[in-house]
């Protein structure tokens, strides 16, 4: 589970961990929360395991940590992920260059190399493992548009375009591949000091009157991975409470 020290991948963690599974938390630099959420999960055999995911050494040398402290790896959440202001109107022409490499890199090439570095441990499993699954968390940005932030709704879309893309590249070798796309999340302790507070201004973009809740993302992304959802391969699923509609 990559970025589950924070906010949704959090909240993913923590489902996986309540049923049954072993996780392996990843972070760049968020150490305390990712050793807070090892010592709050259910269960024995989680592990901590660190990378920039713009460095594809880094990430390569994580995914093996990660499938050694496992023994294996049946299931993938690409979760982590990042936004930078970039209004093409008020960025210098070096800011917009420099920003849309970080976010590609963080956002899309990241997962890129770490879905590579993990399916080759899936492919290595012995006969009668689960069926295995990989679950990207892209955007509702990559349909709605992100106007102060376009690189970031690019890598999004480009992160479900891969997805849909490996889903029929992986599918003879049992691995389904699918993508939530969420709308705005409800910040918690753990991301509330880089996150704009979630107001009346977000929750009134939805019927219901408000944003997500992190478990609500997460009891997605477990159904998605679930051996019961390989039908569910390939599709993006819309969970923005109606607040985009394709």
């Amino acid at each position: 589970m990559t970025g589950a020290s924070r906010g949704v991948g959090r909240a993913v963690a923590a489902a996986f961990a309540a049923h049954g599974d072993r996780v392996a938390i990843h972070h760049r630099d968020s150490a305390d929360h990712a050793a807070s959420l090892l010592a709050s999960l259910p269960g024995q055999g989680h592990a901590v395991v660190r990378a920039d995911l713009a460095d594809p050494d880094a990430t390569a040398a994580m995914v093996d940590a990660a499938a050694q402290a496992l023994g294996g790896i049946d299931v993938l959440v690409n979760n982590a992920g990042q936004a930078y202001p970039h209004p093409i109107t008020g960025v210098s022409y070096d800011e917009w260059r420099e920003t849309w490499a970080r976010t590609l890199a963080v956002n899309l090439t990241g997962p890129a190399n770490v879905t590579y570095c993990a399916v080759r441990h899936m492919l290595a499993r012995p006969a009668g493992a689960p069926p295995a699954r990989i679950v990207n968390v892209g955007s509702r940005g990559a349909y709605r548009g992100e106007p102060g932030q376009p690189a970031y709704g690019a890598a999004k879309a480009g992160l479900h375009a891969m997805g849909q893309s490996l889903a029929v590249a992986l599918a003879p070798y049992g691995i389904a591949v699918a993508t939530v796309a969420p709308g705005y999340v409800l910040q918690d302790e753990s991301n509330a000091s880089y996150k704009v507070p979630r107001g009346e201004q977000h929750a009134s973009q939805s019927p219901f009157g408000r944003v997500a809740r992190p478990d609500e993302i997460a009891a997605a992304v477990l159904w998605l991975a679930d051996p019961a959802a390989e039908w569910a391969s390939g599709a993006v699923l819309d969970l923005n409470g109606a607040s985009h509609l394709r």
